[in-house]
């Protein structure tokens, strides 16, 4: 099983890249992630936020491998606990061989992508910085990792 994040947005702070490193260079060799970052849409002009969004959806299309399980990041998604994030990826490891996880720009995700993904994963009902949401991702699939791995780093 290969897992992936697709994220909008290059040249992130340093302490994004540190942290979200430190984690994906932890996982295990049979549950590596890799972060693909994507172009965003550029906003110095005035067009509609829909042809910004259109534009992302099209870039993040191009970087899910096909027959992938897509999970759309978004606040109104479901919350699970690290627990139920380590069922849901123990299960579908038995299903798929590749599972996206997607966070969308400056506005989110365009609705086709939500749509069409298997499921909608918020971390949080807060707003979060879009550098937070990729390290709290990248530190969350790395616990998750850990738990099915019955290793210490997970406490309840």
């Amino acid at each position: 099983m290969r897992m992936s994040v697709v994220a909008v947005g290059q040249k992130m702070p340093a302490w994004v890249r540190e942290a979200c490193d430190e984690y994906l260079k932890r996982m295990p060799r049979e549950h590596p992630v890799q972060l693909i970052e994507v172009k965003p849409a550029s906003r110095t002009d005035s067009r509609p936020v829909e042809r910004l969004l259109e534009e992302e959806r099209e870039r993040i299309q191009e970087r899910i491998p096909n027959d992938s399980v897509v999970i759309a990041l978004d606040e109104r998604g479901t919350l699970w606990t690290t627990r139920e994030l380590a069922q849901q990826i123990n299960s579908l490891s038995q299903a798929t061989r590749d599972i996206v996880f997607l966070i969308g720009g400056p506005d989110g995700l365009h609705a086709d992508l939500k749509q069409h993904a298997h499921q909608q994963f918020g971390l949080s009902r807060l707003t979060l910085p879009h550098g937070m949401a990729r390290v709290v991702l990248c530190e969350q699939l790395y616990r998750a990792i850990s738990v099915l791995n019955n290793h210490p780093y997970h406490r309840d």
